[in-house]
């Protein structure tokens, strides 16, 4: 017979950013909404974007244009859209409050959301890469291109991360879910997603370059379309938006 012995106090800070992220993953999934905006749009666009001559590519198959730059859309749709909207009605309805009531850390809290959102964004990545290879996609560079793909993802998932936490702790819920459902179509025409930036003035693509979303896809065409190394100008891109953005999400950060 053994006997049961009360041990008061916290979890180990691992099971409880373990147990946050299970928890803000399956609040993901649940939302019909962030479902249709991050899992099937960025498909029904690889599909409708290579099938249909829509958009004409500067050079090379269209599928090697059109998947790199669907892949950057749901990276946005998760990191930045998703969030913003789902962290703004959480205070909106007092639920950041009462978890700060709790021994739940809050630095654990924003990692559980952001472990969450990388959770979304692999499944992003199989969906999207697999329905792209079934289209006829052949991603170049090799083994080499899985590294620079990953740091691009990071770094673009911080820095929408920090955008989508700027809005969301500083806006109420509504007027973040109207911005960021505005942003987010604005940088799919704007953002080199869908649109080669060659197709803008010049003075206007030499300024549309250091958008996120240009830097991550224009970056990911490099690996996966031209088989090049390390894009290092749109990593540093997104570098400085990550670190611009959360710093200014950090000190302006309201969660009542």
């Amino acid at each position: 017979m053994t006997t049961f012995v009360p041990a008061p106090g916290a979890a180990p800070m691992g099971r409880m950013l373990a147990a946050q992220t299970r928890m803000e993953l399956r609040l993901s999934l649940r939302n019909g909404e962030q479902v249709l905006l991050t899992l099937l749009v960025p498909l029904l666009l690889t599909a409708v974007l290579v099938a249909e001559p829509f958009i004409q590519v500067d050079s090379g198959r269209r599928v090697d244009f059109v998947v790199p730059g669907v892949l950057a859309l749901a990276v946005t749709s998760a990191a930045f859209t998703g969030l913003a909207i789902g962290t703004g009605f959480e205070r909106k309805y007092g639920v950041l409050k009462r978890l700060g009531a709790t021994a739940l850390p809050r630095s654990v809290l924003l990692l559980g959301k952001t472990g969450a959102v990388l959770c979304v964004e692999l499944l992003q990545v199989l969906l999207v890469g697999g329905l792209g290879l079934a289209l006829g996609w052949r991603p170049a560079g090799g083994a080499g291109a899985v590294l620079s793909t990953a740091l691009l993802v990071i770094a673009g998932t911080a820095a929408f991360a920090g955008l989508g936490l700027l809005m969301a702790g500083t806006l109420r819920a509504e007027a973040t879910l109207a911005a960021a459902n505005l942003a987010w179509f604005l940088l799919l025409f704007f953002g080199g997603v869908l649109f080669p930036l060659s197709k803008f003035p010049a003075g206007l693509a030499d300024v549309l370059q250091f958008l996120p979303t240009a830097a991550l896809s224009d970056g990911l065409r490099d690996v996966l379309r031209d088989g090049a190394g390390l894009p290092v100008q749109s990593l540093v891109t997104l570098v400085v938006w990550a670190v611009v953005t959360l710093g200014a999400a950090a000190m302006t950060f309201k969660w009542e």
